[in-house]
């Protein structure tokens, strides 16, 4: 028996409670609580009781274990999961080309998707915390002025650590959640103790019942049953840093366990205290523990915001690997994990938007308002991108692709539009935010078409160059000069300016081009590709994966193995820098020009993104009109 191999999974089970499961583990401090007493709450009768408590259990049951752990955990982009690595596994073969027809309204959908995720980033900090901190008000109603003044103090706190990296402090993220469900549980149980009809709700029968009798008011709550499931698309974002079987094992083994006891013993405590309902998760422990439950709760919370947090920083990252994000400043935490970094602008915009949120909301009943819309879209989006993967990735037909996600579909079609009713009551935030995002990078990313086709003209193909070079026999300097270039097959713009003012070229010069691959992670043995060509040229070529920040220095080290030996201290480094000018005419609309524009002159410049020395670089720039 293998008992370091079996220490080793169920480590990485137990990490999975906290950075997978955070945000769902904590749904129990809401969701029932919105079906009840929310805007649209319905009365707490025995037959309502049971029918919300079987919609929740069945919600879990499809959406989370047969959706996510049986079906999209089946793609696996080289190990990383999260809509972005989806998107490229339904566009896997055409990486390259210009998207058009179904291809271009994919690659829309899941650019969709991903901004809205942005405000999900927003609302789980708010909403956990400030839902945490509620449970003050249940020991006494003195707490109730400095619920919202804690909650931002917490807030702040968890943004200001985040420069340090989550390393330190993620080693008792999994052992604070299974303190979390193993509480859940015990309070599920105290309360089916109370009144043991509830296990009737395990029926579907009575899901389906509240649906039939209630009609339109039903369908209204399913926007807050929703809210009972918000969190499982981390399961597939958080993917590549537990693997698909660890996240199964913690979900069957203890976080739907303690969520379904929980959701059971809430509804047994309305049943037999129906004015319970103002907050039915802290009524259910005894008094003496009710503090001791705020303090679990918001340790809880913090743990669910941190992997939002993350997840934010993550997908950014994909984002302008991907380019459809201008450079940003990427502060990498950690020596050995290569996925834990740190972006202080996404960290200072989500921290602000934050505490904006509990200024306007004032109570985690406001931001549940506002907290499912997006997420509901997301799963959407989800869906129909699994499909093209499914007919992509594994041939699977269009009636069995269609079958399997159009079950999914409706169900979360019902649950889309029953939140889309909440569109008044703060839902417009997160679309607001999505809708923002989505602009910026669909701007982003057709400023760079319409970009390379004003400097197509302007590129030489290189081999026209080599064979002028060689004729005209050039002066050359000492030292070495390396070269940028985004095109692997044309001239170095840097290149021609350089000859067009100096005259002169180096001994040695090295054309590098850094190409970004579908996959997240490539290989060390796969890295580097270097080609000698002549008159002490080489063409360099760098790989890397969406999820991987470029290190030219390292990389220029790394040539040392394939034969070109290059000094560190004798390289000067060239890059074009191109201004932006908003012109008139056809292509991009004016508001996309003047955008774009923007977005180019506040991007990290590329001598800090490629980690360039910055007293070996010089630019050249040129001005360019899209």
């Amino acid at each position: 028996m293998n008992t370091s191999g079996s220490r080793y999974k169920l480590t990485l089970a137990v990490g999975a409670l906290g950075v997978v499961y955070g945000d769902i583990g904590t749904s129990p401090l809401y969701a029932l609580r919105e079906c009840f007493t929310g805007r649209h709450g319905v009365p707490t009768s025995p037959e309502n009781v049971l029918g919300i408590v079987s919609l929740v259990l069945w919600s879990l049951t499809l959406i989370v274990s047969l959706k996510y752990l049986g079906l999209i955990l089946r793609a696996d982009n080289k190990g990383e999961g999260g809509i972005l690595a989806l998107l490229s596994l339904g566009m896997r073969g055409r990486e390259g080309t210009r998207p058009t027809g179904a291809l271009r309204w994919l690659v829309l959908a899941g650019l969709f998707g991903a901004a809205l995720l942005y405000g999900d980033s927003m609302l789980t900090p708010s909403l956990t915390v400030l839902g945490a901190m509620e449970g003050l008000e249940v020991a006494t109603p003195l707490f109730k002025p400095y619920v919202v003044p804690l909650a931002i103090l917490v807030l702040v706190a968890l943004f200001s650590i985040q420069r340090f990296g989550t390393g330190r402090v993620g080693g008792i993220f999994g052992p604070v959640m299974l303190v979390w469900f193993a509480t859940l549980a015990v309070l599920g149980v105290r309360g089916i103790l109370i009144a043991p009809q509830i296990l009737e709700a395990f029926s579907p029968h009575h899901a389906v019942l509240f649906l039939v009798r209630h009609g339109s008011m039903a369908f209204v709550v399913l926007g807050a049953v929703f809210l009972s499931v918000t969190g499982a698309e981390a399961l597939y974002a958080d993917m590549g840093h537990f693997g698909p079987r660890p996240i199964r094992q913690a979900w069957f083994a203890l976080v739907f366990p303690g969520l379904s006891l929980n959701y059971l013993g809430e509804g047994a405590l309305l049943l037999s205290n129906p004015e319970a309902a103002r907050n039915p998760f802290f009524l259910l422990a005894p008094t003496w523990a009710v503090l001791p439950l705020v303090g679990l709760s918001t340790l809880a919370a913090v743990i669910a915001s941190q992997a939002m947090i993350s997840g934010a920083y993550s997908l950014t990252m994909q984002a302008i690997q991907m380019g459809y994000l201008p450079r940003m400043h990427i502060e990498h935490t950690s020596h050995s994990e290569r996925g834990q970094i740190y972006m202080p602008q996404v960290n200072a915009f989500l921290l602000l938007t934050c505490i904006g949120l509990v200024l306007g909301f004032k109570s985690s009943s406001g931001l549940a308002g506002a907290y499912g819309i997006a997420v509901s879209l997301t799963m959407l989006i989800t869906s129909l991108l699994f499909f093209a993967a499914a007919r992509r990735v594994w041939n699977w037909s269009a009636w069995r692709a269609g079958l399997v996600c159009g079950v999914f579909l409706v169900v979360e079609l019902a649950f889309a539009a029953a939140n889309g009713l909440k569109l008044l009551q703060g839902g417009w935030f997160p679309l607001c935010v999505g809708l923002g995002i989505f602009a910026l990078m669909t701007t982003w990313w057709r400023g760079r078409d319409s970009l390379r086709a004003s400097l197509a003209d302007s590129y030489l193909p290189f081999n026209l160059f080599l064979e002028d070079l060689v004729r005209r026999d050039m002066p050359r300097v000492p030292g070495t000069a390396v070269f940028l270039s985004g095109n692997p097959t044309g001239t170095p713009i840097a290149l021609l300016h350089s000859l067009k003012h100096y005259r002169v070229l180096h001994e040695r010069m090295v054309i590098l081009t850094i190409l970004t691959q579908d996959r997240p992670f490539v290989p060390e043995a796969e890295r580097l590709k270097v080609e000698a060509l002549t008159a002490g040229i080489h063409r360099v070529t760098g790989l890397y994966g969406f999820m991987e920040q470029p290190d030219v220095p390292r990389l220029i080290e790394a040539c040392r193995a394939r034969g070109l030996d290059l000094d560190p201290d004798r390289i000067t480094y060239f890059l074009s820098r191109e201004t932006i000018l908003a012109r008139k005419g056809p292509g991009l609309a004016r508001w996309r020009r003047g955008l774009f524009a923007a977005m180019a002159r506040n991007a990290q410049s590329a001598a800090a993104f490629f980690q360039l020395p910055p007293n070996r670089v010089v630019e050249l720039g040129m001005q360019v009109e899209v």
